[in-house]
């Protein structure tokens, strides 16, 4: 009786049994859910912070070389890379705020060497592997003003 027509004397359709699998690439409802359901994924990968495969993401010390100083090595960093108009200028409300003064810088060193570790800042640009270790080193050194 499966493959009989269901008509007798016409053959509109052949009954036939389809599996769950069948039904699921050829009911056009579950195709559509499915491609909605890989484009959402497909999206949401593409939407997370990319990283260059030159650029350090590890957490891991960076060697520290010498000893590092705020007016010399980080401040400069900061002020150029940092405390730019957007990010963390005079007012900014971004993170731990403004990064213009030292006091600034070091109130947000602990958040600051965080995000410089991972690689999260700054946003639009990254540190050489040498402005990393400048910063994570004079942190770790105690964060003194000289």
């Amino acid at each position: 009786m499966l493959n009989e027509p269901l008509f007798s004397g016409f053959f509109i359709a052949q009954a036939t049994k389809v599996n769950e699998d069948q039904f699921i690439f050829l009911n056009p409802c579950m195709k559509r859910l499915t491609l909605i359901a890989l484009l959402i994924v497909i999206v949401f990968i593409g939407c997370t912070k990319s990283t260059d495969s030159n650029q350090n993401t590890t957490t891991t010390p960076a060697a520290c070389t010498g000893t590092k100083t705020f007016s010399s090595d980080v401040s400069p960093i900061i002020q150029s890379v940092c405390a730019t108009s957007g990010c963390h200028n005079a007012g900014s409300t971004n993170g731990p705020g403004p990064l213009t003064t030292y006091q600034q810088v070091f109130n947000a060193r602990t958040q600051i060497r965080s995000a410089v570790s991972t690689g999260l800042m700054p946003k639009n640009g990254t540190l050489t592997s040498d402005q990393k270790a400048a910063i994570t080193c004079w942190i770790d050194a105690g964060a003194t003003n000289n």
